[in-house]
């Protein structure tokens, strides 16, 4: 018997299915705006900030493939990925009202407030891979292939606007009187409260999708499919095996990735550290007085902001990524933005000025949104539907690994080699964003079944 065609899904739908990934991103923008600045003010330097970073992909290395092989043997009243969607969000939920208050707590628990903020984010980041793996895999789930980068691009549009809300939150807080000064040792509490906003959030936009998404049945998978394997369980071991056999253009997106990857772990936990010593005039050793608290603290909240703003910037390039490709191919669209986020990071050196670094932000825009969406467009064409979950999770180690290297190595750079300036390794993250663009562009092929008949019915999704 023919296979059944999935159905397209309208817009309305594409976002009701991609609503928790607002929520997701917005605690993530809260942690990457500020967890660099609260474990500063917990009494860590700039040559250990990238090492208490490693617990974030660290847990991603370890979860997200479980996960993705959980949620592909997961047939549930429920569905097949969102029990993992709610699990994620409360963990993660509880993990953000902790963080900020690991000072506060190491006095009721008699311990290092240093280490229990590690040990919150490490939950954290735990619960956010929990949740945040399934979204992509739903993708493949749901959405014909040739609405893949439809699904991605409008997914990059909701992380765009929680991290946005995520980055400039402790702004605005502050703006309303909340102060964003804290003595040493303890977290202000602006970054607190914001903490406290985005758990809120976080947990109201998984319950949308939850409620508004029905994922298809066991039955209705193997009607899509040829295989008849695809409502199959599968074994622990394979995900092993599945790792051996991964398709050869997940290797090369694969190199794209740790490139692309290795420039954003720099420039989330240094860019604190950077503008502090290249643009406020810091001296790299905090001299623990208060005027540097306070202007450290400024260059936290100008961090939140630029944050916002490269998220802001790509909420629009995430809308034209269909029809760019469309026109363009895949791989152009995906190495040109990252040429534009590598050459965004490395102008942040020559631009001294704090109220033009918006400029530097515009072109980290267009490679942020593309890195969230075209690798994952190209890589569903060459997944088994029946392993979508798993794969997704086997290729975020292609995210996490620079990162573990970044983390191990990039404070001992930063100290050593650049003598603490944390702004010359941020010009380094950009370059290897420079050579992401190139290998994307002179490593992978295009897509065969990228026909201008499929792309032609992909743009046309993008309208209402």
């Amino acid at each position: 018997m023919a296979k059944k065609i999935k159905p397209n899904l309208s817009i309305p739908q594409i976002i009701n299915m991609s609503m928790g990934f607002l929520g997701i991103q917005l605690a993530f923008g809260l942690q990457n705006g500020n967890a660099s600045r609260i474990f500063a003010n917990l009494g860590a330097n700039v040559e250990s900030l990238s090492l208490f970073w490693l617990v974030a992909p660290v847990m991603g290395l370890i979860i997200q493939p479980i996960i993705g092989h959980l949620g592909d043997n997961t047939w549930s009243p429920l569905g097949r990925r969102k029990p993992y969607f709610l699990i994620g969000a409360v963990l993660c939920a509880i993990g953000l009202v902790l963080l900020p208050n690991a000072p506060s707590m190491s006095h009721l628990l008699a311990g290092n407030a240093l280490i229990l903020a590690v040990i919150f984010m490490a939950m954290m980041d735990g619960s956010v891979n929990i949740a945040m793996e399934p979204f992509r895999a739903l993708v493949g789930d749901m959405l014909p292939k040739h609405q893949g980068t439809l699904g991605f691009s409008i997914q990059t549009i909701l992380i765009g606007i929680g991290a946005v809300v995520g980055s400039y939150l402790p702004s605005m807080l502050t703006n309303l009187g909340i102060s964003n000064v804290a003595p040493e040792g303890f977290v202000a509490d602006n970054v607190i409260y914001s903490f406290y906003v985005g758990a809120g959030i976080l947990i109201l936009s998984i319950l949308y999708t939850i409620f508004t998404t029905r994922e298809y049945s066991p039955q209705e998978f193997a009607d899509f499919s040829d295989d008849e394997s695809v409502v199959e369980h599968s074994k622990f071991s394979d995900i092993f095996t599945d790792f051996a056999k991964i398709p050869a253009k997940m290797k090369k997106l694969g190199i794209v990735q740790f490139f692309s990857w290795f420039a954003l772990f720099t420039m989330w936990v240094f860019t604190t550290s950077a503008l502090a010593t290249h643009h406020f005039g810091l001296s790299p050793e905090n001299d623990h007085s208060l005027e540097y608290a306070a202007e450290f603290s400024k260059a936290g909240d100008l961090t939140g902001k630029l944050f916002g703003m490269y998220n802001f910037w790509a909420i629009p390039f995430a809308f034209l990524l269909t029809p760019i490709a469309t026109y363009i191919g895949k791989k152009q669209t995906h190495a040109l933005a990252l040429l534009c986020g590598g050459l965004g990071l490395v102008s942040m050196f020559f631009i001294k000025d704090i109220d033009m670094l918006w400029i530097s932000m515009i072109g980290l825009g267009f490679a942020w949104a593309s890195i969230l969406a075209m690798p994952y467009a190209m890589l569903i064409d060459v997944i088994p539907q029946r392993k979508m979950g798993v794969y997704m999770g086997i290729f975020n180690f292609f995210i996490v690994i620079p990162q573990i290297v970044n983390g191990l190595f990039g404070g001992l750079i930063v100290s050593n080699v650049f003598g603490k300036m944390a702004i010359d390794y941020v010009v380094v993250g950009g370059i290897c964003m420079l050579i992401a663009a190139a290998v994307t562009m002179f490593l992978i092929k295009n897509d065969e079944n990228e026909s201008p008949k499929e792309l032609e019915e992909e743009i046309q999704q993008v309208h209402f």
